[in-house]
């Protein structure tokens, strides 16, 4: 039997529409997570369905969308009319938010989530849960992308791997000192940016991610 369904929706952005899946716990839920894509592929990318899944089977509901294109201006506008939407929307009502997303749609998630302290939205949200943040460029250590983490007002967990070449594990550690909020780190023995093992299978992979991210959700939860 079942613990959660997916149920597909289109999101109002601009003169078009984002595609969208919601999975929803078959059990009552009061909290949610949003999350995206990075630079290539879709809502459908294998991380974000099971993650998606795999919460929503805990009692998180999950929204996760897609919005193609490499500027991040855009993707952060794309973000922001999911948020517009989420807290218009009466069909799927929860207390709050965790944003999130893989790569470039992390980078997005943050520059949302920096933007709701001191906001109207500040309540909407609970944390920030960044898949593989690229921190910088490969091979390029000194051009940080930090600008909004550091400004980041909610707890954060990165999953990154611990062989990621757009973020090299001294150089996160190091930003996690600088960060106004007491972040969280979960590195993936051996995993490259795309969260890949030599001679480990992706399902076994992403069984220790999804553990992570729940366990960590729930803490935060517990502390509210």
């Amino acid at each position: 039997m079942s613990t959660s369904e997916e149920v597909k929706l289109k999101i109002p952005f601009g003169g078009k529409f984002l595609d969208a899946a919601y999975t929803v716990p078959i059990v009552p839920h009061t909290h949610g997570v949003i999350f995206t894509h990075g630079a290539g592929g879709d809502m459908n990318f294998h991380q974000l369905v099971s993650m998606a899944s795999f919460l929503a089977c805990n009692g998180i509901l999950c929204l996760r969308f897609t919005c193609k294109g490499l500027n991040l201006n855009y993707r952060i506008r794309a973000y922001r009319a999911v948020m517009e939407h989420v807290k218009s929307s009466k069909e799927y009502e929860v207390k709050s938010w965790f944003l999130g997303g893989r790569s470039m749609g992390s980078r997005a998630a943050a520059c949302i989530i920096r933007q709701c302290k001191d906001s109207p939205d500040e309540g909407l949200v609970d944390g920030l849960i960044c898949l593989s943040f690229p921190l910088h460029p490969p091979k390029q250590q000194s051009k940080l992308r930090t600008d909004d983490l550091l400004l980041v007002h909610y707890p954060v967990l990165f999953v990154s791997g611990s062989l990621d070449e757009m973020c090299e594990k001294s150089v996160l550690e190091r930003v996690l000192n600088q960060m106004p909020v007491a972040a969280e780190v979960h590195w993936v023995e051996g995993a490259s940016h795309g969260m890949e093992v030599k001679q480990r299978a992706r399902e076994d992979i992403m069984t220790e991610i999804n553990t992570k991210v729940l366990s960590w959700i729930q803490k935060i939860l517990q502390k509210r």
